[in-house]
């Protein structure tokens, strides 16, 4: 059941064909990680992406060729695209033309006001949003002596100085972030912001590290930001495949109750009683069901006594020992096997259900 968690209402923007804010679904987005040059590798990169469940995908722009090349990655995938700058106003312009649905740009790193004029221009010629992006390293000199440093306060304020240069220029698709690697000083920036404008708000932890600190320092940041209400887009900074930013992304929510995109799997720490390899069980388990968008609770546990009745609350689940293992739905064993079919059997049953599901929602 989905948590009514009350959103901060913000006002709506495009970005390609995803609506953000105004109460639309929170987006999932990512980052590539190769040369955006190289197109084939970008697109390759990018469709897994899209298999993950990523809504909205960003790609850094260093270079005119990179700019040049989002005209043919755009055609080929099927999310939006964001262009990633900084520095240059005029790749900005280029990747605006050569069809970017989003900039993601740092108004006070591009130069002078008449270029960022000229960013902006291009964007509604173009009709890309843009993503005002600040964070601690990023921030302006002057407000950095004025707070004594990158706390909450100074990022806030050089993200409303930036969205006003933009309102002054008479461009309003814009949301922004205000990412620090700090996560209590992130929510607090997040907070602030929140109480002073009806922008919406890409969340995240920036350079949040590997896999384990990664996802702890995510989950507590964005986690704790989404549950305030605030929060129409979100990213999950990680030193790994992309990938695995989507696959946390969709967890936070999922452990929110705010969205629901695939399924939720549990499985038992282990214990003595454990007589099966349910470490790599449950790993095989969660890598088969990566792309599935089947909204089920499943169950791994490695007890056949146990299991059945300590996850009764699971859609589908399997539990192992010795003498093999057992398939359970909803806490009731419907059947038995040997222990080496585990996966299989499991794996089949979702599939099952899901095309019943898809049966259920046509009828």
């Amino acid at each position: 059941m989905l948590l009514a968690v009350k959103r901060k209402k913000t006002r709506q923007i495009r970005v390609g064909s995803v609506k953000i804010g105004g109460g639309a679904p929170i987006a999932v987005q990512s980052m590539t990680n190769t040369p955006t040059a190289d197109v084939a590798a970008t697109v390759a990169q990018i469709r897994r992406l899209e298999q993950a469940g990523c809504e909205i995908i960003r790609t850094a722009v260093p270079d005119t060729e990179s700019a040049k090349a989002l005209e043919a990655i755009k055609k080929q995938i099927s999310i939006p695209l964001v262009a990633d700058i900084h520095f240059d106003h005029r790749l900005a312009i280029a990747s605006a033309k050569a069809g970017a649905d989003c900039l993601r740009i740092n108004p006070g790193n591009i130069g002078s006001k008449s270029r960022v004029h000229s960013v902006v221009r291009a964007a509604a010629d173009c009709g890309a949003s843009i993503r005002i992006g600040v964070n601690a390293g990023s921030l302006d000199r002057d407000l950095r002596k004025k707070h004594g440093g990158p706390n909450a306060a100074a990022l806030v304020e050089s993200a409303l100085r930036q969205a006003g240069m933009l309102a002054e220029m008479d461009f309003n698709e814009l949301k922004v972030s205000i990412k620090s690697s700090d996560v209590l000083k992130t929510i607090e920036a997040y907070r602030l912001f929140s109480e002073k404008s009806d922008i919406p708000l890409h969340v995240g932890v920036t350079e949040a590290g590997g896999l384990y600190s990664g996802i702890v320092k995510s989950s507590i940041g964005i986690g704790a930001i989404l549950l305030e209400g605030i929060g129409d887009t979100l990213r999950v900074s990680l030193t790994r495949d992309p990938v695995e930013e989507v696959r946390v992304g969709y967890e936070i929510l999922k452990a929110l109750g705010i969205r629901q995109r695939g399924p939720e799997i549990i499985s038992c720490p282990t214990c003595g009683r454990c007589r099966i390899d349910l470490f790599t069980i449950a790993e095989s388990v969660e890598k088969a069901l990566l792309t599935s968008s089947a909204p089920i609770k499943v169950a791994v546990m490695g007890c056949e006594v146990n299991g059945p009745g300590e996850a009764r609350e699971a859609d589908v689940g399997i539990a192992g020992g010795e003498g093999g293992g057992v398939l359970f739905k909803k806490g009731r064993v419907v059947k038995r096997f040997a222990r080496d079919r585990l996966v299989e059997e499991l794996l089949s049953a979702v599939d099952e259900i899901s095309r019943e599901e898809k049966g259920r929602a046509i009828f």
